[in-house]
């Protein structure tokens, strides 16, 4: 990177530290310095080019040559205005508007767990909150990671107590309504011992100009938790997300990570998971883009402890002119015995101008494993689309209908019905219009 475009990077990221609004100072010690520290390492870094390896293929110089604020106050909206984002199985939901948590559109249900935003939370929970906050997504090397630590003013919290199983969904709601603002959603996910729980995190917006979200989730399951995690990022067509979510698996724990991206102008996905003995891991994704759009996904799934299993199924619909990516990492460190580990990255090209960057990584560092990658990048098959036609189908119709179900396998994952539905109608309608 040359001199110039250093300086320039680097007083890109000091006007965002100066942008940010500062609150009074927390009463907890921990957290102020949590922040300030964050502060440091920003100071340290620089925003990433395609020079750097794991951005090599993903150019987000347009998000530096946008002026960006923080929200300075939330816009009030109605509980009418919401309705169309709300998910009907879900009675506990957590609303942030421009990164503002709103109270009055948010409800929690008596279900005996904790749920709530950072204020709400440390004057019973600041002990638990500092071991863990702050303290699983890794900023060292992050600059977003970072940024958004050193801006940790509020957060979306979930803290669920030993045996307890949530039967109903917990809907996260992060809603986008300004231009040219940024915004830093938290979100901290504490499962004790043989709890159970679904968590949706959505990122939706109410306007179609530039903004910034910057997310950052933390996931730590106690031994024998069990949670799903839903996300769906479904921005505006010119904001910019990037988003680092670290997941920490105690001993026999179960997740399961399904990721649908189909907003953004440019997005950055990166999913840490750290596996401990005899954890579980599923990471589904899918990426359903077009026109100029840009969606990046990094996965990392670290086979840290023996006898843990993993499958992941990550796929690409790509239109237009559009960019997918798609790096896999799976790591058995030394003595991660008897790990099963499978990753499989499928990408279906609609035009030729579409294309995708996809780079499957084993790193094995232990000798009695079953691991297996695979990539596979294609168009519809012209067999299947005739046969299709010769059922009395037109060609555009077979078309939309194998587009349609290549997406719709992911999908089907989500074990929320109404959110599975409403999801499956959006790609109907998406892959309808790229043919």
């Amino acid at each position: 990177m040359s001199t110039a475009t250093t300086q320039a990077a680097s007083a890109y990221l000091q006007g965002l530290l100066a942008g940010q609004p500062r609150p009074a100072a927390a009463r907890q010690a921990w957290l102020n310095q949590l922040r300030s520290s964050a502060v440091e390492t920003v100071s340290e870094l620089t925003i990433p080019t395609t020079r750097d390896e794991e951005w090599r293929f993903t150019d987000i110089s347009l998000l530096t040559k946008i002026s960006l604020q923080p929200a300075h106050a939330a816009i009030n909206l109605a509980s009418a205005d919401i309705q169309r984002f709300c998910i009907e199985e879900a009675d506990t939901r957590l609303v942030f508007v421009d990164g503002i948590y709103a109270p009055k559109l948010s409800t929690v249900a008596a279900n005996g767990i904790v749920v709530g935003n950072l204020a709400s939370a440390l004057a019973k929970n600041a002990d638990v909150l500092k071991q863990h906050l702050g303290q699983h997504a890794s900023t060292k090397d992050n600059v977003f990671a970072a940024l958004n630590t050193a801006f940790l003013h509020d957060a979306a919290l979930i803290l669920l107590p030993r045996n307890v199983a949530v039967s109903a969904p917990i809907h996260l709601l992060f809603i986008a309504t300004q231009k040219e603002v940024v915004s830093y959603p938290r979100t901290l996910v504490l499962a004790d011992n043989g709890c159970a729980v679904t968590v949706i995190e959505d990122y939706v917006s109410m306007q179609d100009e530039a903004y910034f979200t910057n997310a950052v989730t933390e996931f730590v399951l106690a031994d024998n938790a069990h949670v799903n995690h839903i996300r769906v990022q479904r921005e505006g067509a010119k904001a910019f997300h990037i988003a680092n979510c670290s997941a920490i698996l105690s001993r026999a724990s179960n997740y399961q990570s399904v990721s649908v991206a189909m907003g953004a102008r440019i997005s950055r996905y990166n999913l840490s998971v750290k596996m401990a003995e005899g954890a579980e891991c599923s990471a589904d994704g899918l990426a359903l883009i077009s026109a100029r759009q840009l969606a990046d996904t990094h996965t990392c799934i670290d086979h840290a402890q023996a006898h843990g299993t993993s499958r992941q199924l990550h796929k690409c619909i790509v239109g237009g002119a559009a960019h997918a990516v798609f790096n896999g990492k799976i790591m058995v460190r030394h003595g991660a015995q008897k790990t099963d580990s499978q990753q499989s990255n499928r990408t279906l090209l609609l035009t030729e101008k579409a294309h995708v960057d996809t780079k499957p990584q084993l790193e094995i560092f232990a000798d009695d494993v079953k691991c297996t990658h695979g990539a596979t990048i294609g168009q519809l098959d012209s067999e299947e689309v005739f046969y299709l036609q010769s059922r009395g189908l037109s060609e555009t119709v077979a078309r939309n209908m194998l587009t349609y179900a290549f997406g719709a396998e992911i999908i089907e994952r989500i074990p929320v019905t109404s959110l599975k539905r409403s999801l499956e109608q959006t790609v109907l309608e998406q892959t309808s219009t790229q043919l």
